[in-house]
């Protein structure tokens, strides 16, 4: 009997020191970016410090890890959820014995530190899921998830952060590894964009014209409650005399007797603040001042009458280039070109964004955070809204700016837009089609 205890008391030994190899070997590992990844993020590498189990009877070892953090949208506007991915794969080491270990005993967990416009950390954790490891072999690849919200408008930088490896086999074991010289450099980055409340202020005149000096009653609503607000008459995009100012109730509403006198007068239109801010103000609400007309004459009027903002495109398909099996790379193609049509003669600017599927075919998915664009836009000669095409980019699920114009006294014209596509195709996907569908808004 004092045998068979002696024996199992070894065998119990054998297996701690190869559960804290295990664990160990598995924290200096090296790391390739896994398929799917998005090629903004980049691989980095930092020292580590790793102290395996006491009862494995290891050292703490200091060596170098090297991670890539992705993300599911990099152009998060505030609020919304971006899923984050902490990957360690391919390590360098391998298991140390030749006694091979099972598979799904492996739960990784980890950090990942925020830094930028918003700081902070993210808890990331990984499955229970590994497949065997062979003696003396390599071993698996892991990943990590988790999620945060975006808080701060600006650029959001994501570092690798400590990580812990436990081990399920036998007993239940964790090796902890931190940085040894935090933060470790910067894997990834996102640009949160702050959400802007769409301008609800509306302005209604009694009348639509009037004979100099005729006071007309201009009701504003949907104002900032109990701030001053300057009411005035415009000749096209300039001012007339036509002035005046009042304080809105505590609903943001204001009526106001305005006496118009200039004949130049075509409009009026109310704001909060010092000058005019098509964010913070309304109309204008056409008005007419009525000259009378001299003897033996005859008055000629003509209307220009609004229209709407509108888009088309040359078509509904997009065949990217072939790549090859194995080799990977980007399939490229152009985007139908697209006609925006601005013709509602009014201050508001307008945006095209776009957002994208996942691409599916017989190899499973390859990810919409893979497609990229680079936008250009280009205004028709005469329009008065300058066409800013987005930024180059990745356009993924969560979406980003094709073009757009800004807000201003006047706007509006013809615009066409264009873009240049990349899909980037992990290497030794399955041959076959992968469609994925983009989505266009414009607003």
């Amino acid at each position: 009997m004092a045998l068979t205890r002696s024996r199992a008391a070894a065998r119990r030994r054998r297996w701690t020191a190869v559960l804290g190899a295990t664990a160990l070997a598995v924290a200096g590992g090296a790391l390739a970016a896994p398929a799917g990844a998005t090629t903004a993020s980049q691989s980095v590498e930092f020292q580590t410090r790793c102290v395996p189990p006491p009862i494995a009877g290891i050292p703490p070892i200091e060596g170098t890890t090297t991670a890539q953090i992705t993300v599911d949208k990099t152009s998060p506007k505030v609020g919304e959820t971006v899923t984050v991915t902490y990957t360690v794969t391919k390590p360098a080491a391998s298991n140390p014995v030749d006694l091979a270990l099972p598979a799904d005993i492996m739960t990784p967990s980890g950090k990942v530190v925020l830094g930028g416009a918003q700081t902070g950390t993210v808890t990331v954790t990984g499955p229970k899921k590994n497949p065997p490891v062979p003696g003396k072999g390599s071993f698996p690849a892991f990943s990590m998830t988790g999620t945060f919200t975006a808080t701060e408008a600006g650029s959001i930088t994501l570092s690798p952060g400590d990580y812990n490896i436990h081990t399920s086999y036998l007993m239940e074991l964790d090796t902890p590894c931190t940085v040894l010289n935090p933060p470790a450099p910067v894997s990834e980055t996102v640009v949160a964009s702050p959400v802007t409340s769409p301008n609800t202020r509306t302005l209604q005149l009694d009348n639509a014209s009037g004979d100099p000096g005729v006071r007309v009653t201009v009701t504003g609503s949907r104002f900032t409650p109990l701030t001053e607000v300057t009411v005035v008459g415009r000749a096209g995009a300039a001012e007339t005399a036509d002035k005046m100012t009042v304080t809105t109730d505590s609903e943001g509403g204001f009526a106001a007797r305005l006496k118009v006198n200039d004949p130049a007068t075509t409009g009026i239109v109310a704001y909060e603040g010092t000058a005019w801010d098509p964010e913070k103000g309304a109309g204008p609400a056409a008005y007419k001042v009525v000259v009378p007309a001299p003897p033996n004459s005859q008055t000629i009027t003509a209307a220009v009458t609004a229209g709407e903002l509108s888009m088309t495109q040359a078509g509904d398909a997009v065949q990217l280039s072939s790549v090859d099996f194995g080799a990977g790379g980007a399939a490229t193609g152009a985007l139908q070109t697209v006609t925006v049509k601005d013709f509602r003669g009014g201050p508001a600017g307008w945006s095209l964004t776009g957002k994208v599927t996942d691409f599916t075919g017989p190899g499973g998915a390859i990810g919409a955070g893979n497609l990229s664009w680079t936008p250009a836009c280009t205004a028709k000669a005469g329009s008065p809204s300058a066409c800013a095409a987005g930024s180059a980019g990745p356009v993924g699920s969560g979406g980003a700016t094709l073009a757009s114009t800004p807000n201003g006294t006047l706007t509006g014209g013809e615009f066409t837009v264009d873009a240049q596509l990349s899909l980037d195709v992990p290497a030794f996907t399955a041959p076959g089609s992968y469609a994925g569908v983009l989505t266009l808004t414009l607003s």
